[in-house]
């Protein structure tokens, strides 16, 4: 019976200690992503003047425990951590023009995260994309360029996950993430959809299937598709 409570014991207090920490880490997120991002531009040169917000946060992320069998919260940690870790590799090599002048940005700099070292692609490719076929990722995960779609000033949380991917999608969809001419039934869309085309073309859609889903006035009749480039200039402020 002794042996019993203890176990119940150390199970609760794991349990604490974990809400506390994924709380405490979304919380402060919120905070951080309110105060430092408008209109989808991040103020970097101000974060950069004042790195103490920025590394309480990602120092509370080393610690944070979560689970893929907790997919909402699994999905809301790594997708702050992946947009928050962009802002850190930013600053620490600030000022530059580009997320892209820096090598190694994307497959090379780790990050310590939830007992992980880990790179941002190792966070969008292997942990998101390879677990959950969900296109919309592409619309929350922000890479420090002007061709992203554009970063919210709120922390993603667990309890309005979805709806924050639904939303980011709707407005990327309906924002500068197409350009259609209806006269001439042409459609151009970031690289990004070029890029990740498997993601766009699940279960029996294309692409202009996909934008459907989310455009405001549908794409009638057969159009063609293409690409624009994509814009790697900085997401500054």
């Amino acid at each position: 019976m002794k042996k019993q409570i203890i176990i119940l014991v150390i199970i609760l207090v794991s349990s604490i200690g974990f809400s506390q920490d994924i709380n405490g880490f979304l919380n402060k997120a919120d905070v951080f992503f309110k105060t430092h991002v408008v209109n989808g531009k991040v103020a970097y040169s101000e974060i950069h003047k004042d790195q103490s917000d920025l590394n309480e946060l990602l120092k509370i992320a080393e610690v944070v425990s979560v689970s893929k069998n907790d997919a909402k919260t699994y999905q809301a940690f790594w997708i702050n951590a992946y947009n928050l870790s962009v802002i850190k590799g930013i600053i620490d090599n600030y000022p530059t023009q580009s997320p892209i002048d820096n090598a190694g940005f994307f497959d090379k700099t780790t990050y310590s995260l939830a007992g992980k070292n880990i790179t941002l692609n190792d966070i969008e490719h292997k942990l998101l994309r390879a677990q959950f076929n969900d296109a919309r990722f592409h619309f929350v995960l922000v890479c420090g360029a002007v061709g992203c779609p554009p970063l919210i000033n709120k922390a993603y949380l667990p309890s309005t996950l979805d709806s924050q991917l639904e939303a980011q999608t709707v407005k990327a969809i309906n924002g500068s993430f197409i350009n259609v001419n209806a006269k001439k039934k042409r459609v151009q869309v970031s690289q990004i959809m070029e890029w990740y085309k498997e993601d766009f073309t699940m279960n029996g859609m294309d692409e202009i299937d996909f934008i459907n889903k989310y455009i405001t006035t549908k794409l009638e009749g057969k159009y063609k598709l293409s690409y624009f480039p994509y814009d790697w200039e900085l997401n500054k402020q």
